[in-house]
């Protein structure tokens, strides 16, 4: 397919076939229990179907479709290892990938927006994109002052697409559940589809890319190109060369992926504690791994960098993370439950009409705080599938009491993204001094200890999972 499907009728007959094919594989394993075989096998080959004809449907039409789909593709290291196998290189094309627009609709786009003479503003660009995400495709080009620089495109029609495939998907969401297990899937299509004017709006996009280009210009571990132009449905920024984190997640070395790691977590807590903003769109495609400065260039060489892309999609935090974040997360380390308790409350995490067990919350949340218990934590896809088995069977108190839990609107996305975070960190099975990063950038989460804190801060665990073989 070389063109967005804008046609209403077309996207939605496109997004019908999902749940159909759903409907179909149900029945197919109805009958293959009857025939004998184990449910557990014929869930897995359910999952399995699932997953093939939802990526490749998702991956076609680009859109809220898409979106939807690198969001959900962060969580793969949630799938068991027998299905995440197959489907992780279709899921990284989603990150990274998806059909071009036609020449002749880009330079109709470029004509309108930057005018007929658009040309005269290059000095080279090259028609083939680069790159191509949910609501628009990357070119390269060199700048009329000589620099090279990344042109982004909005599909024509984009919003009007995002916002139908997100309906259409919200109205079949629970039939993807099982696919992810432990994650509700319909307040993340919610939440993308509340996001979408702002995601189209590249004035917005620019202005926080400027945001965090100025905060992080003598960075030494992040990079993140400057805005060169920005009109309505155009944007053009610095190129960046580097390899794609989704390169690394598959063939990088070791001190790759542990860099990566570290730096992206750093970024993920750093980023509102010093713009303001939180970047909330973590998937691979949006990341880069840099070489080491040159010593000779610009101050002494060091490590690899992280390069950040795409800013569409941001939380506006001018106090940084909440404060209440820190102040529980720490708490909860050193057996403070009735304190974690009360701020859970305050916070709407727990209805004023529900009552639990403060010591129930504090066994529920300690597995999945763990890296920050620790002074570094190898993130394995199998530690992530453990957190999402655990909270996803029924018959887990952790199941139970989490249903029991409200997520505040205020914190929806503030959860997505450290989620997501988590999943890319999991995949790239890193090895993280993560406490550092917590320390130095999230509010409430250094305060001084007291007596009882520091006592129980000594027995608790000392080292994290050993790496996946």
């Amino acid at each position: 397919m070389s063109d967005l499907p804008r046609k209403a009728v077309t996207r939605t007959a496109k997004l019908a076939t999902l749940p159909l094919g759903f409907a179909g594989r149900a029945t197919w394993g109805l009958g293959k229990r009857i025939g004998g075989r184990s449910a557990e096998i014929v869930t897995r080959e359910l999952q399995q179907r699932t997953a093939d004809q939802l990526f490749k449907v998702l991956g076609e039409l680009k859109g809220g479709a898409m979106k939807f789909g690198q969001a959900l593709s962060v969580f793969e290291s949630a799938l068991p290892e027998e299905i995440a196998g197959p489907y992780r290189a279709a899921l990284t094309k989603l990150q990274e990938a998806a059909p071009p627009m036609p020449v002749r609709t880009v330079h109709a786009v470029l004509a309108e927006r930057m005018g007929e003479e658009w040309r005269e503003l290059f000095l080279e660009f090259d028609d083939k994109p680069s790159a191509a995400a949910s609501i628009g495709q990357v070119h390269r080009a060199v700048w009329h002052d000589g620099r090279e620089v990344a042109v982004k495109v909005q599909y024509p029609g984009a919003g009007e697409a995002l916002l139908s495939d997100l309906a259409q998907l919200g109205r079949f969401a629970r039939l993807l559940g099982p696919l992810i297990p432990g994650m509700d899937i319909k307040p993340l299509i919610t939440e993308l589809r509340d996001r979408v004017a702002e995601e189209l709006d590249y004035g917005l996009e620019a202005e926080a890319q400027r945001a965090h280009a100025a905060e992080f210009a003598d960075d030494p571990d992040v990079v993140v190109p400057e805005v060169v132009y920005q009109g309505e449905q155009v944007i053009v920024t610095e190129w960046m060369e580097g390899v794609p984190l989704a390169e690394v997640i598959s063939d990088g070395s070791a001190e790759e992926r542990d860099r990566a790691g570290q730096l992206l977590a750093r970024f993920l807590f750093s980023g509102p504690a010093r713009t303001g903003l939180l970047h909330a769109d973590p998937h691979p495609g949006n990341f880069r791994l840099l070489p080491p400065r040159d010593a000779e260039e610009d101050g002494p060489a060091g490590e690899f960098r992280l390069g950040v892309l795409d800013f569409g999609t941001v939380d506006r935090l001018p106090g940084g993370l909440p404060e209440t974040t820190g102040e529980a997360l720490r708490m909860s380390l050193v057996g403070e439950a009735e304190a974690v308790y009360d701020r859970l409350r305050g916070e709407g995490f727990v209805r004023e009409s529900v009552e639990l067990d403060p010591d129930a919350v504090l066994d529920y949340l300690l597995p999945i705080i763990e890296p920050a218990a620790v002074e570094e934590f190898t993130f394995t896809r199998g530690w992530m599938r453990d957190q999402a088995a655990r909270i996803a069977d029924p018959r887990s108190p952790a199941y139970q009491l989490g249903k029991q839990l409200n997520l505040p609107p205020s914190y929806l996305l503030i959860h997505r993204v450290t989620l997501s975070t988590i999943g890319v960190l999991c995949q790239l099975n890193a090895t993280v001094r993560l406490r550092d990063e917590l320390e130095d950038w999230l509010p409430g989460f250094a305060g001084e200890p007291d007596d009882g804190e520091a006592m129980a801060a000594g027995a608790g665990p000392g080292t994290g999972p050993a790496p996946a073989g």
